[in-house]
């Protein structure tokens, strides 16, 4: 009876420590060897068509590609560096404090811009931006906003319209989230007024820019904020439209780097090149992510950019300080 009772204990201490995936596919065939264990925030849907371009070219390799928020992706990474061979992410700062830390393999002689890499440890693959996108329903007959001020105005002069009917990444939760807040509180102090009124009007907080999407398309909320522009438009519909501010875009790198405890770096490597190269292909018309190079030279010197200063908001203190601003702003009790 005993023995049943350790037994029993185990395996619900291991059922306990067991990581729960957003989603968890294996590419290539079940006879390849190595296989390549890929950690990503980034829906498979989306990433999908450039594993399989990739095993496609290379037979004798599988890949499991393992999906999670932004943020336990960071968790789950820096607990066990070895447990992945690639960690690719949107949350830019997160990848960057990682790559200083010592968690990512330099890799030589990839061609890439100066400014999309790090140290030759952290590679940026494609160019997205943060989006403003409405439930067209919502705004039937009065202009739809195309600033963070005009979005503003809208809010407050329909509040019947808006309550409880307003979609935002919960940043406590959210490192993506978290990364686009912080961005936008260095551009305008307009960020801290529409937080303030968004959270008057009683908004609803979300993990991802999923579950937004879905619930503008059910017609739950009528507007998202800072929802990620390659997710709304890989689900745009004629209910939906998507709106890129035009005071102040901000625009992110999703980014990759190879672990630097990867048991077959050779290989990792390999696919890092496979998706630089993949994404800058401009001819493939399949592709599910945007290109590096989607947007023109204007909005490029907008991008968040590559550089220390992006881990600022990472400090203990400095977060702290952040977030309790944002709970005093979006959390009105």
């Amino acid at each position: 009876m005993r023995f049943y009772f350790v037994l029993a204990f185990l395996l619900l201490a291991q059922a306990g420590l067991a990581q729960s995936w957003e989603d968890r596919q294996v590419f290539g065939s079940s006879d390849a060897s190595p296989t390549l264990r890929i950690i990503s925030s980034t829906d498979t849907d989306l990433f999908a068509p450039l594993i399989q371009s990739f095993v496609t070219t290379n037979p004798k390799v599988s890949i499991e590609y393992l999906v999670t928020s932004t943020a336990d992706l960071d968790r789950q990474f820096r607990k066990d560096p070895a447990a992945f061979d690639i960690a690719i992410s949107s949350a830019m700062d997160l990848q960057l404090k990682l790559t200083n830390d010592g968690f990512a393999l330099a890799l030589e002689n990839i061609s890439h811009p100066v400014w999309a890499e790090w140290r030759q440890s952290l590679f940026a693959f494609t160019s997205e931006p943060a989006a403003i996108v409405i439930n067209r329903a919502a705004f039937e007959g009065v202009p739809i906003p195309q600033t963070r001020q005009e979005l503003i105005e809208a809010l407050r002069a329909r509040p019947d319209v808006f309550r409880n009917r307003i979609g935002t990444y919960d940043v406590r939760l959210s490192g993506l989230g978290y990364l686009f807040a912080t961005q936008d509180a260095r551009a305008s102090e307009t960020f801290w007024r529409l937080m303030e009124v968004m959270g008057g009007l009683d908004a609803r907080l979300y993990c991802c820019s999923g579950d937004m999407i879905d619930d503008l398309t059910n017609g739950t909320i009528a507007v998202a904020y800072n929802v990620l522009g390659s997710y709304a438009q890989a689900r745009v519909e004629n209910t939906l439209e998507i709106v890129l501010p035009s005071d102040f875009p901000t625009t992110m790198m999703r980014t990759a780097l190879v672990s630097n405890a990867s048991r077959t770096p050779e290989v990792a490597e390999q696919f890092i090149r496979h998706l630089v190269t993949y994404q800058s292909n401009l001819v493939d018309k399949a592709r599910s992510l945007p290109s590096l190079h989607a947007s023109d030279t204007v909005a490029e010197r907008q991008t968040i950019a590559l550089e220390p200063a992006l881990m600022t908001f990472l400090d203990t203190l400095k977060r702290n300080n952040f977030l309790t601003e944002w709970e005093s702003a979006l959390i009105q009790n």
